[in-house]
Parts: C-alpha cells; sequence; structure tokens
C-alpha cells in the first residue's frame, strides 16, 4: 500500500487524485494539506504541511507557486520522494528542487498526461528536419479562466523540447504587439488564451511555404493528469535518489 500525502488537496485537480486514489487499492490518502482545511474529504486535512506527523510514502503536489516553498523544506527535512506537478514555479524553486533531487527521489513535470508526454518527444524528433526545410513554429495554449500563469507550463515543456532537439538556437516570442517587424527567423511563438471552462488546449504549428502541419493536444478531463501523477508516485517507490520526469515513467 502506497501512502500518500495530498498537497492541494481541496484544489479542482487534488479532488480529482483523491477520487481516483480512493478507487486503487493499491494507494491511499493518509493526509491531505490545503489552506481550505475545513473542506469535507475522507481523510484528514491540514492547513499546513509541517502539521503532517503521519508516516507516508510519497507526496503528490498540486498546490500554488506560494505554497511550493514550504512543501521544499518538507522534503528536505523528510527526505520523502515527491511527485511536484505545480507549474508556474520560480527558477529559484526549479534550482532549489534540483539541488533536493540529491537527497531524495523527486518527479517534477509541467504536464503528467501520456500525451502530451508522447507529444514532446515526437516533436524533439520532428523540428530539426522541418526548421531545416524554413518551417516556422508557433504553440497555441488554452485554458480556463482561472489558471494564474500563462504561458502554461505544458507550452513551455513543448517548446524546450524542440529547442532542445535544435541546441538552444531559438528564443521565445510571447507577445509583438511592440513590434512593427516581420517574424523573425530563429523563434518560437508562444500565445495563451483564457477563458471558459477549458481544460487544456495545445497546438504547436509548423507553418511553412505552402503548407502547414499542425500537432494538437487536447485535454476533455484532468483525470488525465490525475492519472499521471498517480503513475508517478508508484514509479517513485523504491527508486534512488534523483530528478525524474514524466519520460522516465512512459519508458
Amino acid at each position: 500500500m502506497v501512502k500518500v500525502i495530498l498537497n492541494g488537496a481541496s484544489g479542482a485537480m487534488g479532488n480529482v487524485v483523491a477520487d481516483l486514489i480512493s478507487a486503487d487499492p493499491d494507494m491511499e490518502v493518509v493526509v491531505g494539506v490545503d489552506s481550505r482545511a475545513d473542506m469535507d474529504a475522507a481523510f484528514p486535512i491540514m492547513d499546513s504541511i509541517n502539521k503532517v506527523n503521519v508516516a507516508a510514502d510519497v507526496v503528490i503536489d498540486f498546490s500554488s507557486v506560494e505554497a511550493a516553498d514550504t512543501l521544499l523544506d518538507f522534503i528536505e527535512r523528510k527526505k520523502i520522494p515527491a511527485v511536484i506537478c505545480t507549474t508556474g514555479l520560480s527558477e529559484a524553486q526549479i534550482d532549489r528542487i534540483n539541488e533536493l533531487s540529491s537527497v531524495s527521489p523527486i518527479l517534477r513535470s509541467a504536464n503528467m498526461s501520456l500525451g502530451i508526454n508522447v507529444l514532446s518527444k515526437v516533436l524533439a524528433e520532428v523540428a530539426p528536419t522541418l526548421k531545416k526545410a524554413g518551417f516556422d513554429i508557433e504553440i497555441v495554449e488554452a485554458h480556463h479562466r482561472r489558471k494564474l500563469d500563462a504561458p502554461s507550463g505544458t507550452a513551455l515543456l513543448l517548446a524546450d523540447s524542440i529547442n532542445s532537439s535544435m541546441h538552444e538556437k531559438l528564443d521565445y516570442t510571447y507577445d509583438r504587439s511592440d513590434r512593427h517587424e516581420k517574424r523573425r527567423e530563429n523563434e518560437i511563438g508562444i500565445s495563451s488564451v483564457r477563458g471558459g471552462t477549458i481544460v487544456g488546449d495545445h497546438d504547436v504549428i509548423f507553418a511553412g511555404e505552402d503548407e502547414v502541419i499542425s500537432f494538437n493536444h487536447r485535454a476533455y478531463s484532468r483525470k488525465i493528469f490525475a492519472n499521471g501523477a498517480i503513475a508517478a508516485a508508484k514509479f517513485l517507490m523504491g527508486k534512488s535518489n534523483g530528478l525524474y520526469d514524466m519520460s522516465d515513467v512512459i519508458k
């Protein structure tokens, strides 16, 4: 039985993760953490992870940037494996996660879905050929009106996958409103849409002379992210200290 601390337990993603774990005979949430500790749940909820004093095997984190530092303090203190799914983290927070992976196995990903991570691999394979042939690259992402960070962590994940295959030769352009010039050759344009209840749409467009190739991913339910986080938590059991991502899980 894998015992889970669910950080961000009362949020939209936390609720989905909790529901799926409740139906999994190999896992259980032993405690949740959320500032809204008065929410009804089948497990106790603490308003601070510092108050957690029960034995657990792994943390699944779908919380917020503001809660990240406290979580990282907890990981350092307890040396507990962690699946970190929160996006919009600062460079300093990401650097600290990298450092903490030397004392605990940590899996961090901007997107937990199988589809996105397979798409990331595909893009790394095709981008060099298409860019060499003169194709321009644009990424358009759309999310619900409540999402705080833009562009999405997933858009950056996809852009980074492309750029790594290009030996980091491309620059990211998020806004062209203050420019009066033609499109620059070595750039990836990244655009964000926010509205309604869109779970998560990502379009990667390769636009060439007289032809366009598009790669699309549509998330119709938060379950795809929750299932990925659960698979990642199981993956970390017994793993040595180090930094992992979803590409390790889907091998």
